[in-house]
């Protein structure tokens, strides 16, 4: 009997030793159950230990973005992360592992400060495990994981943590300990590579009778093992070390190749031929198995690191010859092309862009020389010509892409897709009709033909779909649209081009009950939740349209305000528990995102805005009071920590606002308007939507010159908004100005030919000093609304 729970003891724990290095977490749950059952290691918390690992990891993969955004995880919106982080609390406050295990579980909750933005805790446990133990000959596979973890957690620990400007020397200590500790988990995480490889082909000794489920044949890295490969080099070379950069670069291309480290040199490799390309001339450049010449390391200064203070790491494998196979030139050119265009479409930008676009065309008519047979050579030069605005030469290079035929192969259907999509795009920008006309008549010629060459590309069916829809074509675009549907049925745009095709049919509640189950698969995407408000709009009114523009805010602030993690300390090594309590009266109001609401009949003021929590006793009218002094004195406060992060996030926010402010202006509920357009000015004051959106409220307000002011400043920062040249041209109309009107009006239907409301305003201006153009431009107006969509199609993104 002893045997045989011996023999069960050991294949559990060869299974677990197996899937604990190839990071297959998911199957740990049920050898634990194993283990439970069979009672081995009932005297100790090693299950807890895996539970807790497996736990975490699955966390860790489904936040990737979010770390790599350097996003602390909550544990009130992370349930696993927040269980992980119990039981490891239990396991170190009960003591009862062996050292090994011990080692283990201080890896573990260090991640977890790490990736809950404790950065000096994480470096406190890292400090507390025993890396000797790792490093030990006979370790199973996964120590070097951890080992490379460890590593990682500690130098980018130390790169988070702020020092004294004044602490020079702390901070060059600080610096040469996180290159340190980057460099080792650069080889740890090589060298687990490489002995993983070994396990699949050639099993443990101890474990060769055991039989085991063939490994994955990806290795999908984790966010740890990524910038434990490459944080040594990126390091360097944001340092301003080019020259020790590279030679990072090449020693980790010289490495011997392993399954899981095949993108990370392809990567590599590209980053080398940009470093080579951008900084080292033919007189410069060294031999890879080389040191970098020491007039470069004299100029830009030798970056130290504190190899003394750690254990030393086995080495990887590498080659011994100059087996370096440089990229080819071709390559070396596209990269070069590819790396340094702006890709930006602001106003401001398009000198930049279009002399980009001249020298990325440059460089690929060069690679072109050196490899002519390459497809993707001629695709992204086709592409470059017709963004550089050279569409003859774009158009005849695309027949003999064409002309290659079965050489281009599965690329080709992709080619007319990328010249539909250029078409498409060059027509929403053309400004004359013909041109507008032409582009879009291109673009469902290229399109149509990328769908016969491949009907079973959802992508390009939903792209067809979409262009017809461009061009009103609403019934033809429902065809290809369930074509699409049929091959991804819960792809994004497909749904959402779905309702606005709908919404043009005037099916609006058919278009909601879809978008409801859109959101199903989808619930965190704002595009969806802006539809569905003016969907609301349209069938109940602006108050029930008003309560999702409610949601969006509270889900804004879920997801994205970081204001409230300021509130403590979380840099603190003492426990949550041993810190000093503050009292309610010391506390900082917390402040939360919601509507306004100015029904308060007694007083006539705010009471909602930004909402302070107060928790001192007030009168219902002095409550009010303190509600509006403490929202304004937390504005600028507010609005200088929501600016931190992508730009795209107060983009949004700016967006929820104005879209409640509109709403609220269709009530005639101005007051709350303005609070609403005054919370999108905090963000973006020099935005044509907010200038916009203030014309109007001024419009409302009977102060026209004002708003006359304001739509001029929307103009001058945005000179072909739409909605910015009705409203003007509507209010030269009313103020008497009507052949001034009437030319504003005429270059908002130049620019935006199916605009009904361009349309019916220019019949008004005409009709105001009696020509006979206006039947005709009011009988345009109503053919075009009968297919307006709720929300312009040009919505969904043109992208490959």
């Amino acid at each position: 009997m002893a045997s045989r729970v011996s023999f069960t003891q050991l294949r559990l724990e060869a299974e677990l030793e197996r899937y604990r290095a190839e990071c297959q977490w998911d199957k740990m749950p049920a050898i634990i159950d194993q283990m439970q059952v069979a009672r081995i290691h009932e005297d100790d918390d090693y299950g807890m230990l895996l539970m807790a690992e497996a736990l975490l990891e699955e966390c860790l993969q489904e936040n990737m973005d979010l770390l790599r955004n350097s996003t602390p995880l909550m544990d009130k919106t992370q349930p696993r992360l927040c269980r992980a982080k119990s039981h490891l609390n239990t396991i170190l406050s009960r003591g009862r592992l062996t050292p090994r295990y011990l080692n283990e579980a201080l890896l573990l909750m260090a991640k977890v400060h790490f990736v809950q933005g404790r950065y000096r805790d994480a470096q406190g446990m890292c400090a507390r495990v025993g890396l000797e133990e790792l490093t030990r000959e006979d370790q199973p596979i996964y120590h070097l994981r951890l080992l490379a973890e460890a590593f990682i957690i500690k130098g980018l620990s130390l790169d988070h943590q702020t020092v004294s400007a004044v602490s020079r020397v702390r901070l060059s200590e600080r610096e040469e300990e996180s290159l340190s500790c980057f460099l080792r988990a650069c080889d740890a995480a090589l060298s687990y590579l490489q002995e993983l490889d070994k396990v699949v082909t050639t099993p443990h000794t101890k474990t060769a009778k055991v039989s085991l489920p063939s490994p994955p044949a990806d290795i999908d890295l984790g966010y740890f093992l990524q910038a434990a490969l490459q944080s040594a080099y990126l390091c360097l070379l944001q340092r301003g070390h080019l020259a020790q950069g590279a030679h990072q670069l090449r020693r980790v291309l010289r490495v011997v190749e392993s399954r899981g480290s095949q993108s990370f040199r392809k990567s590599a490799g590209r980053k080398l031929a940009e470093v080579l390309l951008s900084s080292v001339s033919e007189d410069s450049y060294w031999p890879p198995l080389g040191p970098p010449p020491s007039a470069w390391l004299h100029r830009e200064g030798a970056a130290a690191s504190k190899d003394a203070i750690y254990p030393t790491v086995k080495p990887p494998q590498r080659y011994n010859t100059d087996s370096l196979r440089p990229l080819p030139h071709s390559e070396s050119l596209f990269i070069q092309a590819s790396g340094e265009a702006v890709v930006s479409r602001l106003p401001d930008q398009s000198e930049a862009r279009q002399a980009s676009l001249q020298d990325a065309t440059s460089c690929l008519e060069r690679a072109m020389k050196f490899s002519f047979s390459e497809f993707h050579l001629w695709h992204q030069l086709g592409l470059s010509l017709m963004a550089a605005g050279k569409f003859e030469e774009a158009e005849a290079l695309s027949h003999t892409v064409v002309s290659m035929g079965e050489e281009a192969g599965e690329f080709l259907p992709r080619a007319y897709l990328a010249v539909g999509l250029c078409c498409s795009l060059q027509a929403s920008e053309a400004t004359l009709k013909a041109d507008r006309n032409e582009f879009n008549q291109k673009a469902l010629q290229a399109l149509s033909r990328a769908h016969s060459l491949d009907p079973q590309d959802a992508q390009i069916a939903m792209y067809l779909s979409l262009q017809l829809a461009l061009v009103r074509q609403i019934s033809a675009a429902m065809e290809p649209l369930q074509v699409a549907l049929s091959l991804q049925r819960d792809d994004l745009y497909s749904l959402h081009l779905l309702i606005l095709l709908l919404s043009a049919q005037k099916h609006h509640r058919h278009a909601l009950d879809t978008l409801d189950l859109a959101l199903t698969q989808h619930p965190d995407n704002f595009n969806l939740l802006f539809t569905k408000v003016k969907l609301e709009e349209a069938l109940f009114g602006p108050a029930a349209a008003l309560q999702t523009c409610e949601t969006m805010l509270q889900r804004w602030q879920s997801h994205y305000d970081v204001s409230h993690s300021n509130e403590t300390d979380d840099s603190s090594t003492i426990p949550l528990a041993e810190r000093p309590e503050v009292t309610s009266g010391a506390r900082k109001p917390s402040v939360h995102l919601t509507l306004p609401d100015f029904q308060d009949s007694s007083t006539g003021l705010h009471s909602g805005f930004l909402i302070v929590e107060c928790h001192c006793s007030l009168g219902p009218s002095s409550l009010a009071v303190s509600r509006l002094e403490a929202a304004h004195s937390n504005v600028s406060e507010v609005s200088s920590s929501r600016r931190q992060g992508p730009s795209y996030i107060w983009t949004t926010l700016e967006r929820i606002w104005l879209q409640a402010g509109e709403l609220f202006m269709v009530d005639g509920r101005l007051k709350e308007a303005q609070f609403c357009i005054a919370e999108a000015s905090s963000l973006f004051p020099n935005s044509h939507s907010v200038r916009l959106q203030r014309g109007r409220l001024a419009e409302l307000r009977g102060q026209l010159n004002e708003a006359k002011g304001l739509y001029d400043e929307a103009l001058a920062i945005h000179p072909t908004g739409e909605r910015i040249l009705v409203h003007m041209g509507r209010l030269l109309v009313k103020t008497g100005r009507v052949h001034l009107g009437e030319k504003v009006l005429r270059d908002a239907v130049q620019l935006h030919s199916t605009s009904h409301e361009a349309w019916s305003c220019l019949g008004e201006a005409l009709q105001s000093r009696g020509s006979s153009q206006a039947p005709d431009c009011f009988l345009t107006a109503l053919e075009l609304e009968a297919s307006c969509p709720i929300r312009p199609f040009t919505i969904i993104p043109r992208e490959l």
